[in-house]
């Protein structure tokens, strides 16, 4: 590994954690309020606070891994970031809400939500992948 792609790995997860608090904590925080059985308590989900950082460094290291190998030569990293972020939104984020909501009582508010966050947050994610990565890209 080199230097670029632990600093991506380490700004990525950054990114990860932020873009998730924001969609989970700030804006469906009312709508998760409105189904307290579904959630843990706030002291719970401190316990559990470890597996939200393994799994943000997993994101992170994947969407490094990944943006680098099927990254484009001679292409605009802009438009390979936003294509990149919408491919892995249709190949994770959306699949693993629409699993949410037919496994739990959700409503379907929520699951739309969730997707349209989400996604727009793994758009932008994929743009920190290709503005972290670019300079390499014609190598």
């Amino acid at each position: 590994m080199n230097k670029q792609f632990l600093v991506s790995v380490v700004v990525l997860f950054i990114a990860s954690m932020t873009f998730d608090f924001v969609v989970h904590a700030v804006l469906l925080k009312a709508d998760y309020a409105a189904q307290p059985a579904l959630m843990r308590t706030e002291a719970d989900a401190q316990r559990h606070f470890p597996a939200m950082l393994v799994a943000h460094a997993l994101i992170a290291l994947g969407v490094t891994a990944i943006y680098r190998r099927g990254r484009e030569a001679g292409k605009d990293w802009l438009g390979q970031g936003v294509r990149f972020g919408l491919w892995f939104a249709v190949a994770a984020g959306i699949p693993g809400f629409l699993i949410y909501y037919a496994v739990q009582p959700t409503g379907l508010m929520v699951a739309v939500k969730q997707i349209c966050f989400g996604t727009v947050a793994t758009v932008l994610l994929g743009l920190v992948a290709a503005a972290m990565n670019k300079e390499t890209a014609a190598a």
